[in-house]
């Protein structure tokens, strides 16, 4: 059976799927939960985790020209006057006095009634900030207000000067870094597509003007070469938008964006920033912030070309993409069709790598010791409870590529049986060579 990935109904399996097996959930959900914000569970995290080191490999540890960071949550409060976020970050909202929601005024089709009831009774649209406040210091007023970080990339820009002295980069060079981000969305929305609490990974490569579309068009390429060969989307449900408004400061810009069940969204934006950013903070910091070209005796202020990416909806996009129903071949005459739900992630990201799981208990020493030896270099689970059948339909809806099945015959043969989720094969394979197999196929 195949599962049509364009149905709004596909969400609702999803966000099911995710409470049930402990990938994501609601936060706060004893208390009646907390709208936009969410908690990733045992195989939800595990699953993140791997999200961020395929990334971070990618980005950072595979080139000597992208430096990392991890800065932190709050930031000293006229960064963000100097970003521009204090006064400009912000959308227009009304209020529905009948039903009393609340609405982004640009997502409204019509402008005039409320999506939610119909009603025409609507104050009138006026300016949210998008910036969560908070104080820092022993007085709450407004000489101690804060702000947690709207995005990641702000404080990239005002760390250039130290990483680029600690690492002694040149021009060009990028820094990545991955970390929570806040705003206060009106509306939170499509499970974590929307959150008021997330995850970027983001880049920012510094380079001179002259050679900076040339960069643009370099890390756009990179950008789709990342989805389309690491998280093997396909060219159906992923394409590239480009923006004809630009901001006064930018060159180019382009989304990567991804077809979920709601329609077309942003997962990354590549966006050439010119020198805006890095003379702001100069501008309000009163710091030189050039980089200075010894070489060529000048100093320069660098152009940006930016890579930013919501952590939290590439985690979507790739459930929406890997869940899958197919039916059981066990089905009997008389009795109703077997569906399975299985998610066919790939095995880079899946939050169970290989699965140990011994026919009986009575095998749990040699099970065990398997396990012992995989867990060092993938991502295990030892399961020797319920039947056989179970364990692997438990496993296939978390995602977990390949199954070992320790047996009885195993103590004497030495060999253990693979079952590959996505075809469901089995096939015996010795365990002295195991490592060499997974190695191949994960």
């Amino acid at each position: 059976m195949t599962v049509d990935h364009k149905n709004p109904e596909l969400m609702e399996k999803i966000v099911s799927l995710c409470k049930r097996r402990g990938i994501i959930f609601q936060s706060s959900e004893i208390y009646g939960g907390i709208n936009g914000f969410w908690d990733y569970g045992p195989y939800g995290s595990r699953m993140k985790r791997a999200v961020e080191q395929l990334w971070w490999g990618e980005m950072v540890e595979t080139r000597h020209n992208v430096e990392g960071l991890d800065s932190t949550i709050i930031c000293h409060p006229r960064v963000w006057k100097a970003s521009g976020h204090l006064d400009k970050f912000g959308d227009l909202m009304c209020d529905c006095r009948s039903c009393k929601a609340r609405h982004r005024v640009d997502q409204m089709e019509d402008q005039t009634a409320c999506p939610n009831c119909g009603s025409k009774d609507l104050t009138e649209p006026r300016e949210f900030n998008l910036m969560m406040k908070t104080y820092v210091g022993p007085v709450s007023d407004e000489e101690h207000i804060a702000y947690l970080r709207a995005e990641t990339c702000q404080p990239i820009f005002i760390d250039f000067n130290q990483v680029r002295v600690a690492t002694r980069q040149k021009l060009p060079f990028g820094i990545a870094q991955i970390g929570k981000a806040f705003r206060n969305e009106i509306n939170p929305r499509n499970f974590i597509f929307r959150s008021r609490e997330f995850t970027q990974m983001e880049m920012e490569f510094f380079c001179e003007d002259a050679e900076s579309m040339e960069w643009f068009n370099y890390w756009k390429g990179e950008r789709i070469k990342y989805y389309r060969e690491k998280l093997k989307f396909t060219e159906d449900i992923i394409r590239i938008y480009e923006h004809e408004k630009l901001a006064h400061y930018a060159k180019a810009a382009i989304d990567i964006e991804f077809l979920f069940p709601f329609g077309w969204g942003e997962l990354e934006g590549v966006h050439h920033r010119g020198t805006w950013d890095m003379s702001r903070h100069e501008e309000f910091s009163g710091t030189d912030l050039q980089y200075i070209d010894h070489d060529n005796n000048r100093k320069v202020t660098p152009t940006i070309i930016e890579t930013s990416v919501g952590l939290d909806r590439t985690m979507l996009a790739l459930l929406c993409n890997a869940y899958d129903e197919d039916t059981a071949d066990t089905k009997k005459e008389g009795q109703e069709t077997d569906v399975r739900i299985v998610l066919r992630l790939p095995a880079k990201v899946a939050p169970i790598q290989v699965a140990i799981l011994p026919l009986s208990k009575k095998l749990a020493e040699g099970g065990e010791k398997l396990y012992k030896d995989l867990s060092s270099r993938f991502r295990s689970e030892y399961d020797e409870t319920g039947s056989i059948g179970k364990r692997y339909r438990r496993q296939d809806e978390i995602g977990t590529p390949y199954c070992i099945t320790f047996d009885f015959e195993s103590a004497q043969d030495n060999a253990v049986t693979i079952r590959e989720r996505d075809s469901m094969n089995q096939e015996r394979v010795n365990v002295t060579q195991l490592r060499e197999y997974f190695d191949t196929h994960i």
